[in-house]
């Protein structure tokens, strides 16, 4: 019985009218009347771990040592020359919507996914000198609680990854979870990976007139190609902010050109979305509410319980919790994606126009200019 929903595929069309259901039947996220303790400004710090004696090690191996390095742990190393544009974090973080685990500009909805990050981190299959080495990225890149050294419940992951577990639910729990402290906080520093969260953004920005061949290749590389990619590092806050203020759907590249659309992970054994254990703490989100990020039909998402699910580890409880998400993940839930022409359905759009979100700044697009005129790249 424990094992009836294990690697259970559903069709497009019986998911929609499940999770239109749960949300008439429980409501959402937030409840109507709720009022806003957030406020209206999170000044959020994005102090990075120095990486140079990384750098230096790694620029001291032999190909032999680096290409060990790279069968064993896929593209972790494109973080290092990944620049993070403060100006644009400290913007971002002020669209960070807690009530649904998601950013949200005006009507857009955005957030990391595993499948997303899965393809942007991925660990091939699998020396002890780059075991070290990866270790110190984990604790100094991916998870920078504390600066200077790595943190033992790191250590304690990393050692898991021998045994097959993915890192990702992990690093999107700790993204989500250090976003949320931090804009109820209203201030705080960031301690999850600035580098692979700007990665995604940037992505959902990268403008592609058709798919080229290249991202199907086995070797392709998206860090390597987003790393390549020149930005501009000139724009202010107050630039990305009345950029984000007045986004519009149609400057969204939904569906990330480097992803390879298959079956969307949306719920897990009896969560209605997809409950996250990072390594201090347990969140939730929902791919229901960005269901366009899969090139899929986006239609009204199951969302109550996820401004409750949040928790540290630490408190009576917290271990039965631990081990009814672990349990849940035994019974994952995917379902199979549906493109049309419209992109939304109706009974989306009037629910989205009501939907009741946390403090999140309004929109404004008096003399802005277009989207395109900050994005484009810098002449080479």
């Amino acid at each position: 019985m424990e094992n009836e929903f294990l690697d259970k595929v559903e069709d497009n069309a019986v998911v929609r009218i499940w999770s239109e259901k749960m949300q008439l039947e429980k409501g959402d996220s937030l409840a109507k009347g709720y009022v806003s303790k957030l406020w209206d400004y999170t000044h959020i710090s994005v102090t990075k771990n120095s990486l140079q004696e990384l750098k230096e090690i790694w620029d001291w191996w032999n190909d032999e040592t680096k290409w060990l390095f790279y069968s064993n742990y896929g593209d972790l190393l494109y973080l290092f020359d990944i620049k993070v544009d403060e100006h644009l974090f400290w913007a971002l973080a002020q669209y960070w919507n807690l009530a649904y685990s998601c950013f949200t500009f005006g009507k857009v909805d955005l957030v990391p996914t595993v499948e997303e990050y899965t393809t942007l981190l991925p660990h091939p299959d699998g020396k002890k000198k780059v075991d070290v080495f990866a270790l110190s990225i984990y604790g100094l890149v991916i998870f920078p609680r504390a600066l200077g050294h790595v943190d033992e419940t790191v250590s304690d992951l990393f050692d898991r990854l021998d045994k097959g577990v993915t890192t990702v639910p992990a690093i999107l729990a700790e993204t989500f979870r250090s976003l949320n402290a931090c804009r109820r906080a209203s201030e705080g520093r960031f301690i999850g990976c600035a580098q692979l969260l700007l990665a995604w953004f940037h992505s959902h920005f990268w403008k592609v007139d058709k798919i080229s061949y290249r991202f199907f290749s086995k070797h392709y590389s998206p860090l390597k190609e987003i790393v390549a990619t020149p930005r501009r590092d000139d724009i202010s806050e107050e630039n990305w902010m009345a950029i984000l203020q007045n986004l519009q759907e149609e400057d969204v590249e939904w569906r990330a050109p480097w992803l390879i659309p298959d079956r969307i992970l949306y719920r897990c054994g009896n969560f209605d979305w997809v409950p996250l254990l990072g390594i201090w703490g347990a969140v939730g989100y929902a791919p229901l509410l960005v269901l366009k990020q899969y090139g899929s039909r986006q239609f009204v998402p199951a969302t109550h319980g996820l401004t409750q699910c949040e928790f540290p580890y630490r408190g009576d409880n917290y271990k039965k919790k631990v081990k009814e998400i672990s349990q849940a993940w035994n019974q994952a839930c995917r379902m199979k994606r549906l493109v049309v022409g419209s992109m939304t359905t109706p009974e989306y759009g009037e629910w989205r126009s009501k939907r009741i979100n946390d403090n999140i700044p309004e929109i404004k697009s008096e003399g802005v200019r277009p989207m395109e005129v900050y994005l484009q790249a810098i002449p080479s």
